[in-house]
């Protein structure tokens, strides 16, 4: 038995971040790919990467992957409110660095 596709997959949605950043992602029509492009600051960059991905409630997943830069990012989707939180962890002047923030979706296709 396979497990149903997440609710996400084959959408493309415009994630805006509480600190300012902004970006497209792009999940794969199977849910387990996304393709993630930087708006604003961080055009031109984007990367294409596998995802770890748990149905955790009514249209809410946990959803998470390692860029090739070495930063981790971990996402819970609320679909139906159209809000993520996401904690990210990256290499930083003494170590290793988290931050906690919310963002927003909006679908765009």
């Amino acid at each position: 038995m396979t497990a149903p596709l997440p609710g996400f997959a084959g959408r493309t949605y415009l994630f805006q971040v509480d600190n300012g950043a902004a970006f497209r992602n792009a999940y794969s029509a199977d849910g387990t790919r996304l393709r993630w492009e930087g708006l604003g600051e961080s055009a031109g960059q984007w990367e294409d990467v596998g995802l770890h991905v748990a149905h955790v409630g009514p249209e809410l997943y946990f959803v998470s992957w390692t860029e090739a830069s070495g930063i981790t990012v971990s996402h819970v989707m609320d679909l139906a409110a159209l809000t993520v939180r996401v904690f990210w962890t990256y290499e930083g002047e003494g170590g290793r660095v988290g931050e906690l923030h919310t963002g927003t979706l909006e679908p765009l296709a």
